[in-house]
C-alpha cells in the first residue's frame, strides 16, 4: 500500500513538474508577428517599421518581434489586407486609398485639398478623428494602430502639365480607389488602376502616360527615368495606415497590446522626421536626373474637383466629418 502511495505521489510530482516546465516555455516563448508591405527597403515608411520592430523588441524584453517582408513579397496592398482578415498575415501597411475598398468612410481622406497644410493634416490624424478612423475597420478584422505620413500626392507624366486641361486624354495610373478615379475624371484625365509593382513597366510600354504619388515614391520607384515632368499640384494627402489583424491582436495579452501600440506610435513620430528629409532628397535627385518640376496654380485644380465636395456632402455623416476637419486649427 505504501509503495502504491509513493508511486502516485511520484506521478503527481512529475505532472506538476511538466506543467511548470510547459508554463515556463510558454512564458518565455517569443511572439513573432509577420508584417508584409509593398515598399522598397529604402523607403521612409519601411525604415519606420524597422524602428517599430526594434522598439517592440526592447519594450517586451525580447519576447516580441516583427518579421518584415517588403517589396510585395507577400502580395499587393489589397492582397495583404485579405491575408490579415483570415489571420494568415499579422500586419501590413496600406494607403488609406486602398483601405477605402474595405472601409467606405475612408474615402474622405481621398477628397482633394481636404487639408490646408501639413500641420492641419497631423492635427486631424493625431487627434480624436484620427483615432476614430483607426478603429473603423475592426468589424472587417482589421485594426489600425497608427498613421504614417505619406506627404502630398502630385501628378507626374511624360508631357508637361501646367493646368487641368493638360490632363485631358492622358491615361493616368491611380490606386484601386473610387475617390482617386473620380478625382482624375473631374480633372479631365483617364484613370487607370494598376498595381504599384507593375507601374514602371506600364509607363515604359505606354499603357499609361503618367501617374500620381508623393515625391519619395516617385524617386525610389525610379519612375523619373520614364516621366520627366513632376507637377506639384499636391491634390491629396492620403496617409498610410499601419494595421494588424484582429485575429492576431485579440490573441495578445493587454501588456503585449500596450507594447505594440506604443512602438507603433513611436515609429510614426520617427517616420515624420525621416520623411521630410526623404522629400528634400527626392526633389534634389530627380532634378539632377533631368526632371522638370512644374508648380501650377493649385486653385485651377481645386475648382475642377469642387463638385466632389457636393457629392460627399449628400451623405450626412461625411458632411459632418468634413465640417469637423475644416474647423480644426
Amino acid at each position: 500500500m505504501m509503495k502504491i502511495l509513493k508511486n502516485k505521489t511520484y506521478f503527481v510530482f512529475i505532472l506538476v513538474l511538466l506543467f511548470a516546465v510547459a508554463g515556463c516555455d510558454e512564458q518565455n516563448k517569443v511572439k513573432k508577428i509577420k508584417l508584409g508591405h509593398g515598399l522598397d527597403t529604402s523607403h521612409p515608411v519601411h525604415k519606420a517599421m524597422v524602428y517599430m520592430s526594434e522598439r517592440l523588441y526592447e519594450k517586451s524584453g525580447g519576447t516580441m518581434t516583427i518579421d518584415i517582408y517588403p517589396n510585395q513579397q507577400l502580395g499587393s496592398e489589397r492582397e495583404t489586407l485579405e491575408l490579415l482578415q483570415i489571420g494568415s498575415l499579422g500586419m501590413t501597411k496600406v494607403s488609406t486609398g486602398v483601405l477605402e475598398n474595405f472601409v467606405p468612410s475612408l474615402q474622405l481622406f481621398g477628397l482633394p485639398f481636404l487639408f490646408r497644410d501639413r500641420e492641419h493634416r497631423f492635427a486631424v490624424l493625431e487627434g480624436e478623428i484620427g483615432e476614430e478612423f483607426l478603429n473603423k475597420s475592426i468589424d472587417k478584422r482589421l485594426k489600425g494602430l497608427t498613421f504614417y505620413d505619406a506627404g502630398s500626392r502630385s501628378f507626374y507624366s511624360k508631357v508637361p502639365v501646367e493646368k487641368p486641361e493638360d490632363l485631358k486624354g492622358l491615361k493616368l495610373r491611380v490606386m484601386e480607389s473610387n475617390t482617386a478615379i473620380n478625382m482624375v475624371k473631374h480633372l479631365g484625365g483617364s484613370p487607370t488602376p494598376i498595381a504599384w509593382g507593375e507601374l514602371y513597366t506600364a509607363l515604359q510600354q505606354g499603357i499609361v502616360d503618367g501617374a500620381e504619388n508623393n515625391l519619395p515614391s516617385f524617386y525610389l520607384s525610379r519612375h523619373y527615368e520614364v516621366c520627366k515632368y513632376f507637377v506639384v499640384d499636391e491634390h491629396t494627402a492620403l496617409p498610410d495606415e499601419l494595421l494588424i489583424s484582429t485575429l492576431i491582436w485579440n490573441d495578445l495579452s493587454p501588456q503585449q497590446q500596450k507594447w505594440l501600440k506604443e512602438a507603433a506610435m513611436e515609429s510614426s513620430e520617427y517616420q515624420k522626421t525621416i520623411w521630410r528629409a526623404a522629400e528634400l532628397e527626392a526633389m534634389e535627385e530627380i532634378q539632377k536626373a533631368g526632371v522638370q518640376v512644374i508648380y501650377p496654380e493649385k486653385e485651377l485644380f481645386r475648382q475642377k474637383v469642387e463638385p466632389m465636395y457636393e457629392e460627399f456632402s449628400q451623405d450626412p455623416e461625411m458632411k459632418k466629418l468634413i465640417e469637423e476637419i475644416q474647423e480644426i486649427k
